[in-house]
């Protein structure tokens, strides 16, 4: 039972994010795009060059959540047994005996998901999907909360095969770290050791407290004129030329359930236009497919929003 000196987890989260921001500098919108995610019960895809600071910030996330992690290498020559588990024969037992595999962790990091193969990367879709594997003919739950945390490098990256929509589409959000700005690349270059300082760290969070705000999450209310608002800017998706794909249903109901957990985030028990705004990129920009080649969905998404006015 929560005592009167023990902040609510609402509290502690934002604490978190404050920590978050002292080893990941200059990055505090991406921070709580990634928390967002997981209130949301959603997937991350983080799309950047290397050495950016995308396993670090996995890293962090599972440290001061206080979740079991577990880090994949993605290769080409990773098969679908790597990440799942095999059986393997026990004579002692005189049968086989499955042996889970890295899959069995609550926080994923797939690292470099886009340099293994499409065999490879579809174990992950059951998993992402329903939160279980199947494998040699048995079904297997998977730990809650089970968040996976994939990053990727430019598709132009010698070495990588481009995520098909369906899988692209598993991700709630995708975002960008970026370059820092010259203060944060300077306290980066001067300051400790960004393994140390995750080492350091002890967990925000207690076990039952993330469950509890992930339920809260839904209960975010959303007045008739903020519906309107998504809405227009679903139907924007679909109806202008710039695009040759537009956002799906399921696209639409992981804007709204993003927005809810921004809200959330930032202690508000109602959704405003400016956190559909805060989270429509990073939503919808993996998922449209602008009629030009030459520009990016998230380039495209962020031109939208100036587009539709809210009602």
């Amino acid at each position: 039972m929560m005592n009167a000196h023990t902040p609510p987890p609402i509290a502690k989260l934002q604490q978190a994010v404050q920590q978050a921001a002292q080893i990941i500098l200059g990055k505090e919108h991406q921070i709580r795009l990634a928390l967002t995610c997981l209130l949301a019960r959603g997937h991350l895809l983080i799309e950047d060059l290397p050495g950016m600071g995308k396993t670090t910030l996995a890293h962090l996330l599972a440290q001061i959540l206080g979740l079991q992690f577990h880090r994949i290498q993605f290769t080409s020559d990773l098969l679908p047994a790597d990440l799942l588990g095999v059986s393997v024969y026990d004579r002692e037992r005189n049968g086989f005996v499955f042996h889970p595999g890295p899959i069995f962790s609550q926080v994923i990091l797939a690292d470099e998901i886009n340099r293994a193969t499409p065999k490879a990367q579809s174990a992950l879709l059951e998993a992402m999907e329903e939160h279980q594997v199947t494998a040699e003919g048995e079904t297997r739950k998977l730990p809650e909360p089970f968040f996976v945390i994939a990053t990727q490098n430019p598709s132009h990256q010698v070495g990588t095969f481009p995520l098909p929509e369906s899988q692209l589409d598993r991700f709630l959000l995708r975002i960008e770290l970026g370059y820092p700005d010259r203060q944060a690349e300077r306290a980066l270059l001067i300051g400790q050791d960004r393994r140390a300082m995750l080492a350091q760290l002890t967990p925000m969070l207690e076990a039952n407290d993330l469950a509890a705000l992930q339920t809260e999450v839904s209960g975010v209310h959303l007045s008739d004129a903020l519906v309107d608002y998504v809405q227009a800017l679903i139907a924007a998706t679909r109806q202008n030329a710039r695009f040759s794909l537009g956002l799906s249903p399921r696209g639409g109901i992981s804007l709204i359930r993003s927005a809810q957990a921004w809200a959330m985030l930032h202690g508000r028990r109602n959704v405003l236009p400016e956190d559909v705004q805060a989270v429509f990129v990073a939503v919808a920009g993996h998922r449209l497919r602008p009629a030009s080649g030459n520009e990016s969905g998230s380039n495209a998404a962020q031109a939208l929003l100036g587009s539709v006015a809210i009602p």
